[in-house]
């Protein structure tokens, strides 16, 4: 029988669990990697912080020149884009694959994610429960399917969300959640926390406030255009950006989903797919080669694209990617991916419209 991980949530680390499923194990994979790549250089990730700043701050300088309409358009789309790159260095700020410095990797997340109004520390933590259980219909946080039975029952302003305005769902998500699952990002009381990350969690919300607050006064000085011109807009754009993309992560029909005992953090983590970008790959530094972040998560971003070429040989068919257009495979995500079957584990999308049993 193989022996296989399983993440511990409480502890970070990963145990063993005894299974006959997968033909490799955890370390195999690991072994086929490049040791470096699991090295993060402070200097390299640095590198890329300063150049989304870099970036946005000339875009900002560009549009406030300019001050035309016939540019705007434009810029809300770059400014939006680089949010979103923004966005995931903080990501790996939060898995802490930014750098081995915990003080370093909290700075720069919080500078990464409270201008873009993310609690750093509230997300990064109902994203470690998202990472330690991918794939289980049961414990999953982000993306996951509900039952037939539970869409079937689901309210109308749940469904709208959900399933026919996706890509704006992220603010709500931050305050309220996703189905069955209670909670905020920005109280400590909230389950997704455990009574030691207290004082993150206010420390996160806090600053979330203090740019909520500088927003109204940027508002009050200036006026509402002057907000949705320079601000609403972009930010927009990056929710739609967010959204998309970690839709697509895990949304697609014949991605396997599983319950109870038959879920193991290796096989969960394979419950993925790669995705190409074209030229925005580099722009949001790769989030798009996703298996092998799933599988490791503390490598940094810059080295996702050599693991994963290492590790193709190895998962075979266990390995998933598409290079189908980006907006095809929304589309057709966002018609036939809506609930699974009420039981019975590994599992599959269907939909009211499309009914699809495996």
């Amino acid at each position: 029988m193989q022996a296989n991980t399983v993440l511990d949530q409480t502890t970070g680390t990963v145990s063993q669990t005894q299974t006959q499923e997968l033909p490799f194990t955890l370390q195999d994979v690991k072994a086929a990697i490049p040791a470096e790549c699991f090295e993060p250089s402070i200097p390299k990730s640095l590198s890329y912080f300063f150049l989304d700043i870099g970036i946005i701050a000339g875009l900002y300088a560009i549009a406030y020149n300019l001050d035309s309409w016939f540019f705007f358009p434009i810029f809300w789309v770059m400014q939006g884009t680089m949010f979103w790159a923004l966005f995931v260095v903080g990501h790996d700020c939060g898995h802490g694959s930014f750098s081995k410095l915990k003080w370093l990797n909290n700075l720069i997340g919080h500078l990464s994610h409270i201008p873009i109004l993310v609690p750093y520390h509230g997300w990064r933590i109902s994203h470690r429960t998202h990472h330690g259980n991918t794939g289980n219909l049961d414990t999953d946080e982000s993306w996951y399917p509900v039952s037939e039975e539970k869409y079937n029952r689901m309210p109308w302003y749940e469904k709208l969300f959900r399933f026919y305005l996706p890509l704006l769902a992220y603010p709500l998500y931050l305050f309220k959640r996703s189905p069955d699952r209670a909670g905020s990002h920005f109280l400590p009381s909230s389950p997704l926390f455990r009574p030691s990350e207290k004082w993150d969690i206010v420390t996160s919300s806090v600053l979330w406030v203090m740019m909520v607050a500088f927003l109204g006064v940027l508002t009050y000085q200036f006026g509402w255009v002057f907000l949705v011109k320079y601000y609403l807009v972009p930010y927009i754009i990056f929710v739609m950006w967010l959204d998309l993309v970690t839709f697509l992560h895990h949304t697609e029909d014949d991605i396997p989903w599983y319950r109870g005992e038959d879920w193991y953090f290796l096989k969960g983590a394979l419950s993925t797919i790669d995705r190409d970008y074209g030229f925005i790959n580099p722009i949001h530094h790769n989030i798009g080669t996703h298996v092998a972040h799933h599988i490791f998560l503390n490598m940094p971003h810059y080295h996702l694209k050599t693991a994963t070429e290492a590790i193709k040989p190895l998962l075979g068919d266990y390995y998933r990617s598409s290079n189908e257009p980006i907006l095809k495979s929304f589309i057709r995500s966002y018609l036939s991916c809506h609930f699974v079957p009420n039981s019975g584990s590994k599992v599959y999308y269907e939909s009211p419209w499309k009914p699809k049993s495996k």
